[in-house]
Parts: C-alpha cells; sequence; structure tokens
C-alpha cells in the first residue's frame, strides 16, 4: 500500500486530501501544517510520497523540500501549486520535487499522480510544464549543452527531450514504437551519463542547456 504525509497550512484541504487518498485505497500516516512539520514528519515516518504544499508559515515548502531530498529518503515529494500564483515551480524542481500536482485538479487526478510519484515517474501537469518553459523564455540566453550530451545516443537524445516535453514512460514508448522496458533502460543510461538523480532533474537539465528550446518541436 502507497504511504503518504500531507503538507499543507489549510486544516480543511488537508481533511479533504485525506479523504480521497484514503478511498482510493492510499495511507495516509500523517499531516503537517508547516514545512518544519514535514521535514520531521519525512524523518519520523517515511512515507513513499510527501504531499508538499509550497506556500506555509515558517518552513515554505520549497526549504523542506530541499531538506527533504537532502536528507536522502525515499520519500519522493509531489508539490501542491496553484497555477497563476505559485510562480516557484522551477526552485522547487531544483529543490528536489518529484512531480506536481494543481489544486484545481479533479481527486482522481491527484490519485493518479500520488501512484506515479510513487513509482519513479514525474507527473507535470501541462499548465505547470507552461511555467516551466516560461521560466527559460523569459531568460535572455540559453546555456550551449555541455560535452556530457555528446555521451548520448540518438536514442537516448530523443527520450531526454521527451521527458523534458513532460512525456511519461507509456507516452515515449508509444511515440518512439518501443517498449516501456526499453524505455526505462534508456532513461537509466541518461541518468547514469550525465550523474543526475531523477527525471525531474533530466527535464530542468535539458531546457538549462539548451537540449531542448522552448517553442520548438
Amino acid at each position: 500500500m502507497i504511504t503518504v504525509v500531507i503538507a499543507d497550512d489549510q486544516a480543511v484541504v488537508r481533511a479533504g486530501l485525506r479523504m480521497i487518498l484514503e478511498a482510493n485505497g492510499i495511507q495516509v500516516l500523517g499531516e503537517a501544517a508547516d514545512g518544519a512539520a514535514a521535514i520531521e514528519l519525512a524523518q519520523q515516518l517515511d512515507p513513499d510520497v510527501m504531499l508538499m504544499d509550497i506556500r506555509m508559515p515558517s518552513v515554505d515548502g520549497i526549504e523542506a523540500t530541499g531538506a527533504i531530498s537532502g536528507a536522502r529518503l525515499r520519500t519522493r515529494i509531489l508539490v501542491l501549486t496553484t497555477y497563476g500564483v505559485d510562480q516557484n515551480v522551477h526552485d522547487a524542481l531544483k529543490a528536489g520535487a518529484s512531480g506536481f500536482l494543481l489544486k484545481t485538479d479533479a481527486p482522481e487526478r491527484l490519485v493518479e499522480a500520488v501512484r506515479a510519484v510513487a513509482a519513479g515517474e514525474t507527473p507535470l501537469a501541462a499548465d505547470v510544464t507552461s511555467l516551466l518553459i516560461d521560466h527559460y523564455l523569459g531568460r535572455s540566453s540559453l546555456e550551449a549543452a555541455p560535452g556530457a550530451v555528446a555521451d548520448l545516443t540518438p536514442r537516448e537524445v530523443d527520450v531526454l527531450t521527451l521527458i523534458a516535453r513532460g512525456k511519461s514512460n507509456a507516452e515515449i514508448a508509444s511515440h518512439l514504437y518501443v517498449g516501456e522496458g526499453t524505455v526505462k533502460t534508456h532513461v537509466a543510461r541518461i541518468l547514469a551519463k550525465l550523474d543526475l538523480r531523477d527525471r525531474t532533474q533530466v527535464a530542468i537539465y535539458a531546457y538549462e542547456h539548451g537540449v531542448v528550446r522552448p517553442g520548438y518541436p
């Protein structure tokens, strides 16, 4: 059974999230009203997933995400954000978030995102991906791709590009006409060659170093 801790400063939001998750067979181990409590519960309970709000008192969600990621716990972090309000998508990704969930998403999307993060996927909603792209569109220039990219095979570059576009393993497999197992192998090799932690870092890397250019297919 997937285990979750919910971190949000609004009690009514935590109650609603708990109700949805538990109705779908996901166990909620605890709740935190701020980032400091979230860090403590992650260390104590070691859940599969932490649902992390960005804007919380004392210690915010980005700082808490960085602390939990830095502690190298098995807990993966799914950030709760409100599109058009929270402009901290890039910072949260850099801090180690494994995916994003919009607070306006349907309950089934919440369940789907939690299961995806627990399985090692990196769910990035279309609106959140747009925020990430907008961050790079606003930069005066993009860095040239470093030499490490030259170590990737053409197929690995294809997979890297599709990850940066927010595609899941299943979607990449369908696009490239290969099996999901083959995609997972490519992803593992990309992580090793570029010395990256997870798919989220792969997406950031691709945009930061100009492998993927916003606005280009």
